[in-house]
């Protein structure tokens, strides 16, 4: 299959052709997740909130699936990018394989550390119970999970992002519909609860993985899965890793604030830990479509790279960050101006509501200076810099926002952490267009 039109189609209309079946693929992805908290939160308040502190873990695991996915799309992407058609193959056999250790690891540990982690947080006996049952269903669909996200990257990096998009927008239709029957109960169906919501997750998962399946045994790709490209290669499994782990870090700093963050909250009111577990879902309907412009120009820029296409690259990251501003502009607009409906589609509780309007409002001053950090992260993934978007990634997550919520909350109580992560987009933003500049100076 020829995969030239990569360098050889006019920028924009490459770009929009790759990008916005993630974008379609991405709000589909964010409408899931924000239905299944409203599913979850007509449990009750306390199902909400142990869906919260479950967050950081399950996080986790998907940036492992996530961050290595996107150390075989890079792989790939250059290897065909410089017509190695059979380091792609080895890249996306190794990767897949790789995929699979990963999940039966993370199984296994994810399961054993959920109740010492709840406890952590919480006395409350039936928060960690909901808690526990929910992780343990999600966890024991990780290899499964694992298996999808590696398809995706594969898919993605030969410029198959109809086939990602079909497949998660199947799954995340199939996690929709089941879920009210599995949580609520229908018919010969009986109520299960917060168990319910998981098990939808993970079923979605799997009809996920049943499309890339039936797309690759039936249709060409550019690269295969092969029993050949099994042998041992350190050198490729080093530089699967070099992009991975930091991608993997990228994705997973999250859940090491949202921990931090939880702990400085749960000490003004549980309602503040509430509102986090909300916004980070909320927040999913705006960065993961503004991702979507970032997946569809990360194996482009690749791709690019590997073709000494420089001025293309160039022109992939301006339109990117572009786009990406935009779709934030816009979701600055609605949470400053419709705040309370938001955290009222979550929650009944006022004290909860009145907390989140302030929250939302502060925390989206920061949102359209974000594309900044977001599109440079992505486009140095794709160019396999995977050690300076951890750079970028440490000063969104740790570097600046912590030290910053701590000080803060001081002098400001809970709105202080609000505060604290405009203030960090705005640093960050700083940082992340000299570390960019310097990155693509050194590889011309």
């Amino acid at each position: 299959m020829n995969e030239t039109f990569m360098k050889e189609k006019p920028v924009l209309p490459l770009l929009l052709s790759m990008a916005l079946p993630n974008v379609l693929s991405m709000l589909v992805n964010s409408l899931y997740n924000i239905v299944d908290s409203l599913f979850v939160a007509r449990i009750s308040e306390d199902a909400m909130t142990a869906l919260s502190l479950v967050f950081p873990i399950q996080n986790f695991s998907n940036a492992i699936a996530i961050g290595f996915g996107i150390g075989i799309n890079a792989m790939i992407a250059l290897y065909l990018g410089a017509g190695d058609s059979e380091k792609a193959e080895t890249a996306a056999t190794h990767g897949f394989v790789l995929s699979l250790v990963h999940g039966v690891v993370m199984m296994v540990v994810g399961i054993a550390i959920m109740p010492g982690f709840l406890r952590r947080f919480t006395q409350d006996e039936a928060l960690i119970a909901a808690g526990i049952t929910y992780s343990t269903i999600v966890f024991l669909f990780l290899v499964v999970n694992m298996v999808s996200l590696a398809f995706e990257k594969i898919f993605q990096a030969v410029g198959r992002m109809k086939v990602s998009m079909v497949a998660l927008i199947t799954g995340c239709v199939c996690n929709i519909l089941l879920d009210p029957v599995l949580i609520f109960g229908l018919g010969p169906v009986p109520a299960m609860g917060i168990a319910g919501a998981a098990l939808a997750t993970g079923i979605g998962q799997a009809l996920s993985v049943a499309v890339y399946l039936v797309v690759y045994l039936r249709t060409e790709l550019p690269v295969r899965l092969r029993r050949r490209c099994l042998r041992p290669d350190a050198a490729l499994d080093g530089r699967l890793y070099a992009i991975g782990i930091p991608a993997i870090l990228n994705l997973a700093l999250p859940s090491l604030l949202v921990t931090f963050l939880n702990g400085l909250l749960a000490a003004f009111s549980q309602s503040y830990v509430v509102v986090l577990g909300i916004y980070y879902k909320l927040q999913t309907f705006l960065y993961l479509p503004a991702n979507g412009f970032v997946q569809g120009m990360r194996p482009l820029i690749g791709y690019n790279y590997g073709a000494r296409e420089h001025a293309r690259v160039k022109k992939l990251f301006q339109l990117t960050l572009l786009m990406s501003a935009a779709i934030m502009a816009a979701g600055t607009v609605i949470c400053q101006f419709a705040s309370g409906q938001l955290m009222g589609l979550f929650t009944q509780n006022p004290e909860t509501i009145a907390a989140g309007q302030t929250a939302l409002r502060i925390i989206s001053i920061g949102f359209v200076i974000s594309a900044v950090s977001t599109t440079a992260s992505g486009a140095l993934e794709g160019l396999g810099k995977g050690a300076e978007s951890l750079v970028i990634a440490l000063c969104r997550y740790v570097i600046f926002i912590m030290p910053l919520a701590a000080l803060l909350c001081n002098w400001l109580g809970a709105d202080g952490v609000w505060h604290a992560f405009w203030l960090t987009e705005v640093l960050a933003a700083a940082v992340s267009g000299i570390v960019y500049r310097r990155a693509v100076t050194h590889k011309k």
